[in-house]
């Protein structure tokens, strides 16, 4: 650590020492940007409920490019922000090296585990909702094919196909699941051309659901699903209004309350390893004024049957992340 850096974080100390009052959250976006409508933009809801409830203020920044991420941190750090959230697995190796120099500061990593004493790590069971999803997908297909279309090529994302794929099955075994990713860098978290390219490409193999895991890019897949007169599934956010009745249902994330709860747990935030998954309200499929009409009351009442079984521990969805492989694909 460079004497700066030490003269910073112990300016940073000493300024939140003098009273935690002071301390405002700071909260940085991942790449495609606070208003994604998925993934960043549920964090920016659950920051921005706390602000609205508390009265109180948050620093934030939307990223650029990769070589922001420390220079985000550090001078949020050094600014006295406490705790400082950020959204994405892709913070995982900044963080590592970043925790250690402030260590009167409090951090919350979403999608990723640090192992650190003043860092919140908090990940979902990501495959349980999509088993959910997956289990909605076949029942409203008519043709026997549904396609999933997830952004970067990642085993997180491979954790969502999975899940899917395990729903679909359970509900149709003989059902046929295409899967595409949009591309092997950070770029496929915000291309929605491509997206809408895949979505056709699948179209034309027969898909007549496809649930899209991609960030900004699900933005394109859930566009030209209803241009096209398919359903689409969204993903973390609830995106059903967004082609109100021909979004079929949206797998929710709940990373707005991941990040309300480190808010409102402030400066005394704990740290450590949190799971949030569908049996602590963390995961769950969306359910609104614009998806009523496509689902019926059976197919509610078997994915709800599913969820209660899973909450309770019955049934256990596969985890790709737990060994890097699909037991049904």
């Amino acid at each position: 650590m460079s004497l700066m850096h030490k003269f910073l974080g112990a300016a940073a100390a000493a300024a939140l020492s003098a009273g935690a009052a002071l301390a405002e959250p700071a909260l940085i976006f991942d790449l495609g940007g606070k208003f994604d409508k998925s993934f960043n933009e549920a964090a920016f809801s659950g920051a921005t409920r706390w602000a609205e409830e508390t009265g109180g203020s948050f620093r934030e920044i939307e990223l650029q490019s990769e070589a922001q991420r420390e220079q985000a941190l550090r001078r949020f750090a050094e600014a006295g922000a406490n705790p400082i959230v950020m959204t994405g697995f892709a913070f995982g190796n900044v963080l590592s090296e970043v925790a250690p120099d402030y260590p009167d500061t409090k951090f919350a990593i979403i999608d990723m585990v640090v192992d650190a004493p003043n860092v919140r790590s908090v990940v979902f069971n990501e495959h349980e909702g999509s088993y959910l999803v997956g289990m909605m997908a076949a029942q409203a297909s008519k043709s026997g094919t549904v396609g999933f279309i997830g952004g970067m090529d990642i085993p997180l994302i491979r954790k969502f196909a999975c899940g899917y794929v395990q729903g679909v099955k359970a509900v149709n075994p003989d059902a046929t699941v295409i899967q595409n990713m949009t591309g092997t860098t950070p770029a496929a978290w915000n291309d929605p051309v491509k997206g809408s390219e895949l979505t056709k490409a699948q179209i034309s193999q027969g898909a007549d659901v496809v649930y899209a895991a991609a960030g900004g890019t699900g933005v394109g897949v859930l566009q030209t699903a209803a241009d096209e007169g398919i359903l689409s599934v969204g993903v973390d956010s609830n995106q059903n209004h967004l082609h109100s009745g021909k979004v079929l249902t949206s797998m929710m994330k709940r990373v707005d309350n991941a990040v309300y709860e480190a808010m409102t747990a402030g400066v005394d935030m704990e740290t450590g390893f949190n799971v949030m998954g569908v049996a602590n309200g963390g995961i769950d499929y969306a359910m609104d004024e614009h998806n009523a009409a496509l689902v019926s009351a059976d197919m509610k009442a078997t994915v709800d049957a599913a969820k209660d079984q899973i909450a309770s521990g019955e049934l256990a969805v596969h985890d790709y992340m737990s060994d890097n492989s699909c037991p049904v694909e």
